[in-house]
């Protein structure tokens, strides 16, 4: 069995594994560690929840360790950007843990926080810099810090940053960076936009893969429940009602639509908390803070949360709406089964979601077995509301302080339920992968499009969601 000692890491580094639960690399991390050591450009595919943290954070650490010395006011020598701050977060802290005993200093911004607060943190420099790409623009434009001497570029979920819009602010940030560095991509999808990318940014990229893309891990069972809008509330009510006290995450479409949905749980007597693009960075960390502790039994969350959960314990996934974009799908249940556990995933689908169901399926290249309902018709789905049409309040919802009623949808089977194997009629399979296009060197790999897009999305420099 491979260890990380064979890997050729730092003893600094093994030394700091060793008070933690890391006892083996994963399949991810022994394919790329020794690439990036040898300083190679690298595009890694693997599932969420399999170690990619690592496999980019052990061997780049290992080599700033060997510099010697600290950085220059306001300089960064590595950066990492991510697309959410929950998921800088989690990097942030994978990173204290890998650098302990050590001398690498970390700093971490997004928006949301004090800006004087990090401008101050940037001022006498820092190796490594984990950022979300809005934040990090507002302190370039304020010359708070430089990426000239920065010889390391990671983009984690490369793909949702894409999503988001980030492309433009990358490309802004990239004209900062020195062409002469060594670049790290990271996704658990790989879209098409993410290829050209790589073709454009990475130079002769060595590419690991671990599973195909858009898989997700093989221990989530997972299931689709067919059921109008309007009673999912209820089904999710009885679903949840099956495993009291194990921690759950209910995705929602949007923001509003997330909230009501918390506060209806809240007055059905679930521990239920949210987080979206509305609470401020402090009620986030806060809410994250009480479903990680227990407090907190079910988490109510946007797409935003996707990519920057990381909590061995959740057990149960729940797409109350399917996402408009296939590859969140793997992104969301990538949530449960971390680190080797196992989990369920259920997904409702109203008629207006047929055609996001048929797009996940395509993209699993299989279909999700049947719980229960069956394949709505083609009339009912061209009848029903286009998704995003109301979507901002759970349908079904009794008044606060009315009694539950007794009656429970019949078609609520358990995960035992043997799958009906029909596969969805309809509508053909939407993509919504944001628009990217192939970089040049002049631009740090971030060029101009090829083609003029005229629904391209615009920039989302506030995106960090």
């Amino acid at each position: 069995m491979t260890t990380f000692a064979d890997l050729g890491l730092s003893p600094k580094i093994l030394s700091a594994l060793e008070k933690t639960n890391f006892t083996a690399p994963t399949p991810i991390q022994v394919q790329a560690i020794p690439h990036v050591m040898e300083g190679r450009d690298l595009m890694g595919l693997a599932q969420t929840g399999t170690g990619k943290t690592a496999a980019f954070g052990l061997p780049l650490l290992h080599r700033l360790l060997d510099i010697g010395h600290p950085p220059g006011p306001r300089n960064v020598r590595a950066l990492v950007l991510a697309p959410t701050r929950e998921l800088v977060t989690q990097i942030h802290d994978n990173f204290m843990v890998f650098t302990k005993g050590t001398a690498v200093k970390l700093t971490m911004v997004v928006g949301g926080a004090s800006i004087h607060k990090q401008s101050e943190r940037l001022a006498k420099g820092t190796d490594v810099l984990i950022a979300t790409p809005g934040r990090l623009i507002d302190l370039l434009e304020r010359g708070d810090v430089s990426l000239e001497k920065c010889g390391y570029l990671v983009l984690d979920e490369a793909d949702h940053m894409l999503d988001m819009g980030f492309i433009h602010a990358l490309r802004r940030i990239a004209k900062h960076i020195p062409l002469k560095r060594q670049t790290l991509l990271f996704s658990a999808t790989m879209p098409k936009d993410i290829e050209e990318i790589a073709d454009a940014y990475l130079r002769n990229p060595v590419r690991v893969q671990v599973a195909p893309p858009g898989k997700p891990v093989e221990k989530i069972v997972q299931g689709v429940h067919y059921i109008p809008q309007g009673d999912k509330a209820r089904l999710l009510e009885t679903y949840m009602k099956k495993h009291p006290g194990e921690p759950a995450i209910v995705f929602g479409r949007t923001k509003h639509g997330s909230e009501k949905l918390m506060k209806l749980l809240v007055s059905w007597g679930f521990n239920a908390g949210s987080i979206h693009g509305n609470k401020s960075q402090s009620q986030r960390d806060r809410t994250l803070t009480e479903f990680r502790t227990g407090a907190l039994d079910v988490l109510v969350a946007t797409d935003v949360a996707a990519r920057g959960i990381d909590i061995p314990g959740v057990k149960h996934i729940y797409n109350y709406d399917m996402p408009n974009v296939p590859e969140n799908y793997v992104h969301r249940i990538g949530r449960t089964a971390r680190a080797g556990a196992e989990g369920t995933a259920v997904a409702f689908c109203a008629p207006a979601e047929m055609d996001e169901l048929q797009a996940v399926e395509k993209l699993l290249k299989k279909p999700i077995p049947v719980l229960g309902g069956a394949p709505w018709a083609m009339d009912v789905v061209k009848a029903a509301a286009k998704p995003g049409q109301n979507r901002g309040r759970p349908q079904g919802a009794r008044p606060q302080g009315a009694k539950p009623a007794s009656a429970k949808p019949a078609s609520a089977k358990p995960f035992a339920a043997k799958p009906q194997g029909a596969k969805p009629q309809g509508g053909k399979p939407q993509g919504a992968a944001a628009q990217a296009a192939r970089g040049n060197a002049g631009t740090g790999g971030f060029g101009a499009p090829k083609k003029p897009q005229a629904n391209r999305r615009p920039m989302a420099r506030t995106a960090q969601a």
